[in-house]
């Protein structure tokens, strides 16, 4: 128990707030859906539920991925969280479908009158305003975790140009919270302009279009988690490492470099071509040495790292500036 206790605390914290949040949301917008029976409220609803639940699946994920590597498991549980972001999307899949449904059967259907205005257009002011603080928190977040300084309001859009890099519990949070303000904006313009123009049809149309935007969450968020529970390549750090490598004066080519994500980590396997006239001793220390820095990279985790005599064709095809190769202890 008390190590589940202190995994927890190593959760992403965003996507904890985000399900607080989208909880609270959620039973205030079905308060709403009640009195009201506005079907836009309801699409409203079903989407904080469904962020709520995804979120709360996500921070537990994010946490048990950072249970250290067992014997039964040596590569640790960092795929745990894209297993359950996997999970997740289903639910959110799930009340897309209902959305899009109940806004058709509205849109086929329409009400005769509009009720309750001022309850729903409240309650999704307040929606506005609590998604929009998550979603700023979110996208600092995002430039928190790839070294980018936040600039203020701006930091939503900023976070924008960095967030395939960012962690999937953070993405997913990011993106989620993207559609719910979002859909939030767009259920309070569709009532007003049913209530004056008396075309309700509109409130089930946008039903359909929040429906639709879950959807594409569900598509981007499994499209990313089922690279990442296979064992995806990290093209951009694969480069970076493989130019810190070469620029080691005792490597002479890199025959392998692998950098997989595991979740949130980076598990990096190297195999370096060197002078076949360097002793076991020295490659010892030049191993050392190349872990150390590699480790020291940004999510790097676990660092595997074999030697193989130079056969004297550059494999590495990335060009590197690199200094004369002259041996020499580190």
């Amino acid at each position: 128990m008390k190590e589940i206790f202190s995994l927890l605390k190593g959760g992403n914290k965003p996507s904890l707030l985000a399900a607080f949040v989208n909880t609270f949301l959620g039973i205030i917008k079905g308060v709403a859906f009640f009195l009201t029976g506005n079907v836009a409220m309801f699409a409203e609803m079903m989407h904080s539920l469904g962020d709520a639940a995804n979120q709360f699946f996500v921070f537990i994920g994010s946490a048990l991925s950072k249970k250290a590597p067992t014997p039964q498991f040596p590569n640790g549980y960092g795929r745990v969280v894209n297993l359950v972001c996997l999970g997740a999307v289903l639910i959110v899949g799930i009340l897309s479908y209902e959305t899009i449904k109940e806004g058709w059967h509205h849109f086929v259907h329409p009400a005769t009158e509009s009720t309750g205005m001022w309850i729903a257009l409240g309650v999704l002011a307040l929606g506005t305003i609590l998604e929009g603080a998550v979603l700023h928190k979110a996208a600092k977040e995002v430039l928190h975790e790839v070294g980018v300084d936040s600039k203020g309001f701006l930091a939503v859009f900023q976070s924008a140009t960095y967030l395939k890099r960012a962690k999937p519990a953070t993405k997913l949070v990011w993106m989620e919270d993207l559609v719910a303000t979002s859909g939030n904006v767009l259920a309070f313009v569709a009532i007003l302009i049913a209530h004056f123009t008396g075309w309700y049809r509109l409130e089930g149309l946008v039903s359909i279009v929040i429906g639709l935007m879950m959807f594409y969450v569900v598509g981007r968020v499994f499209l990313d988690n089922a690279r990442g529970a296979i064992g995806e390549t990290d093209e951009e750090m694969l480069v970076h490492i493989g130019t810190l490598v070469m620029q080691d004066p005792n490597v002479d080519d890199i025959a392998r470099l692998e950098v997989v994500k595991e979740g949130e980590f980076l598990h990096v396997e190297l195999i370096a071509e060197t002078d076949p006239n360097l002793s076991l001793a020295y490659l010892d220390d030049v191993r050392d040495h190349l872990s150390e820095m590699l480790l020291s990279q940004k999510g790097v985790t676990k660092v595997t790292i074999a030697f193989d005599e130079d056969d004297g064709t550059l494999d590495w095809k990335h060009i590197v500036s690199k200094e004369p190769n002259e041996k020499g202890m580190i």
